[in-house]
Parts: structure tokens; sequence; C-alpha cells
């Protein structure tokens, strides 16, 4: 073999070593990028499950609380998602019995109507916008032989201002609410959907009054109870981290 020969064969060898090494460099980094990756994603959905897990256990110990100051005789029908979650209505029952309200009006009713009477408010108004649901909240009332409570179902109503809110008949003669409970209407049904509580409550409301709003981490929400409070200069406003955020808007 002549030597040009070989030292051509020598270049073209040399010449796949460095591509040889260069794709394995290449392999080797993307192997490296990928493992990062997993391990990156890894990391976030074990995050991810711990927190709910927290979550989970954080619910478990509102309801095993809740449930001896219940003191029920029938089950409960499953909390959280749409329903309240238990440390909102562990929040709900311990503010009932210090409040001890003559009147408790309730935006949305369901599970919490039932903890509104089992905590000793006296008397209790409900609005609800679906037949559904109010009907519902009957049935539970009735399983736990709590009666008394006056549920007031009727569709949502156009007001001047372009919203949907309670139809002025479920509001007409209500007045000294001292424990009103905000959780109603869905935020689906138009924007700021439980904001007009401000305009049409906040003049009912006793002197004494105590507001407790759940879904307070949305921005709807947390504004309503800003307004409520700066509405009301001698109540201070807590907010509570809940599942979903609770407002507590109580005198000082």
């Amino acid at each position: 073999m002549s030597e040009d020969l070989q030292s051509a064969l020598l270049a073209v060898i040399a010449l796949a070593l460095v591509i040889a090494n260069y794709s394995l460099f290449r392999i080797a980094r993307r192997i490296r990028n990928n493992a990062n990756r997993n391990s990156r994603e890894t990391k976030g959905q074990t995050a991810q499950i711990l927190r709910e897990i927290n979550h989970t256990y954080h619910q478990i110990e509102a309801l095993e609380q809740l449930l001896p100051i219940l003191k029920l005789t029938a089950p409960l029908p499953a909390s959280r998602g749409w329903a309240a979650s238990p440390d909102f209505l562990l929040t709900l029952a311990e503010v009932t019995r210090k409040v001890k309200p003559k009147l408790a009006v309730e935006l949305g009713s369901g599970v919490s109507t039932l903890v509104l009477a089992k905590s000793g408010a006296k008397k209790i108004i409900s609005l609800d916008h679906t037949e559904e649901f109010g009907q519902a909240t009957r049935e539970l009332l009735k399983d736990h032989k709590v009666s008394g409570v006056e549920i007031r179902i009727a569709p949502l109503e156009d007001y001047p201002a372009g919203y949907k809110w309670y139809a002025r008949k479920t509001i007409d003669g209500i007045r000294n609410i001292d424990l009103l409970v905000i959780d109603g209407p869905p935020s689906s049904t138009n924007p700021g959907a439980r904001y007009p509580a401000l305009e049409f409550l906040l003049p009912v409301l006793s002197k004494k009054a105590t507001i407790i709003l759940d879904d307070a981490d949305r921005d709807d929400e947390k504004r309503l109870a800003e307004d409520i409070a700066k509405a009301l200069p001698q109540h201070k406003l807590t907010f509570l981290r809940h599942e979903k955020g609770t407002a507590l808007i109580r005198p000082l």
C-alpha cells in the first residue's frame, strides 16, 4: 500500500473517530439532559403529591373536629369540590357558636346550612337559585331532623347594572343579619357574581354582624371581602389559609 493511500486511509479513520466521538458526546448530552429533566419532573410530581397529601390530611383533621360539634344522627354528603370544604365548615361552626346569631343569612345552600342549624343559629334564611340544590338541602335537613330553616329558591334575576344575582323576592324582608355567609352564586354565572351582596345585604346587617366568605383565594371574592371590610370600619378582615381560602370579617 502506498504512503499516499495509507495517509488517506488514516485521515478517513481519524475523521470517522471524530464524528463518532461527536455523536457519542451528543448522545451523552441528550441522555444527561433527559435525566435532568426527568429528575425535575419527578421532584415536581413528588412535591405535588405531598401537597395533595397535606391538603387531604388537613381536611380529615377538620372533619374529625367538626363531627363531634354537630352531633349528627345521619350521614353527611361529600364535601370539597363544589361543596364547602371541611376546614371552611369547621370555621363556620366555630363562628356560629361564638356569634349565636338571631338571624343567619346564607347565599348558597348545602351542608353549610346544616352546620349553621346544628351550631346554634336561631333563624336561618338560605338563598338558592336552583331547585335541584335547594331541594337537596331540604332533604338533607329532613334527614337530620332539622326544621325551621327557610330556604328561598328562585332563578337568578337580571339587574339594571348588567349582572345576574338572587331574585329580589328572595331578599325581601330580610333585616338585622347577625351572620352572613357568602358562598354563592357560582362564579361561572357572571363576572363578580357575588359582589352584589355588598350593595343589597350590607345595609341590612346588624351593627355587630359577622361575615364569612368561601373561595377567598379567587380574585373576585378577595376583592369583595376587602370592599366589605372598607365599608365596615369597625370590623377586622382576616384571610384564613383554607383549601379554597376563607375571608372572615368580624367586629373589633
